[in-house]
């Protein structure tokens, strides 16, 4: 079977985009980690919302081998994933006015904490208002994005405002508009969508430099193992309960 030439090409553009991230964002993300580092520090606690696809990378570092152990996944129902039946309704959910507020209402969340909010466009209600919100309550917010939508696009919430104008910090992950990398003859719509792939890799860029910047101030990275390595249980066991008052996805 003959090699596929829009798989290479997927990969080409995944991996120039990685490039203009670490080239472009470096600032930023060091400036991530750093807010990351100092929240730890000082005892606050770390939380991470994304809706629909955009709370994969928001996922993916929450519980998992390799990631600080008090990362929390900040979750809406209906609205994280893609499993709400029908799917639209998670789309329709972000665009109702006040569901931020009943949401960070509602959570553990308080001022001294740092969340970071991942929404591609940055234009819909939910993740506006929760980084407007967060910031009224003396929250860090690291807003995770593609500011190209903010000139591209109209907002689509009553402050006519983006993401990216609401957060402390703001990583742009280069996404063109309409997030589809390829297009193809006979193929009428573009295709091959990289904010995944681009999103994680800043969310782990970021998370990388916190555990640096804690071990430079003498401090051990909350880290979990893989439960699937001899002593991997042992080790998060005893991580998650010197932190267990900062961990919310757990009873």
């Amino acid at each position: 079977m003959s090699e596929s030439k829009l798989a290479g090409r997927f990969f080409d553009a995944s991996i120039g985009l990685l490039q203009r991230v670490r080239d472009e964002e470096a600032e930023n993300i060091a400036a991530a980690g750093e807010a990351i580092a100092d929240t730890v520090a000082s005892g606050g606690r770390l939380f991470a919302f994304g809706a629909g696809h955009s709370s994969l990378a928001a996922q993916d570092v929450v519980y998992r081998a390799g990631g600080f152990a008090l990362m929390n996944l900040l979750t809406v129902p209906g609205v994280v994933g893609v499993d709400v039946m029908p799917a639209t309704l998670g789309s329709a959910l972000e665009r109702v006015e006040g569901l931020a507020s009943a949401v960070l209402d509602t959570s553990p969340l308080k001022a001294g904490d740092l969340l970071v909010i991942i929404s591609l466009s940055g234009r819909n209600t939910l993740p506006v208002e929760m980084a407007l919100n967060a910031q009224a309550l003396g929250m860090k917010v690291i807003g995770v994005t593609s500011v190209a939508y903010a000139d591209a696009t109209s907002a689509r919430n009553a402050s006519g405002t983006f993401l990216k104008d609401h957060c402390d910090i703001v990583l742009d992950s280069k996404i063109a508009v309409g997030d589809a990398e390829l297009t193809h003859e006979g193929i009428e719509a573009p295709f091959a969508p990289a904010s995944t792939v681009v999103t994680s890799a800043i969310m782990q860029a970021m998370m990388a430099t916190a555990a640096e910047r804690l071990v430079e101030r003498g401090i051990e990275p909350p880290l979990l193992r893989s439960g699937n390595v001899d002593g991997g249980h042992e080790w998060n066991g005893r991580v998650m309960t010197e932190y267990g008052d900062r961990i919310f996805y757990r009873r």
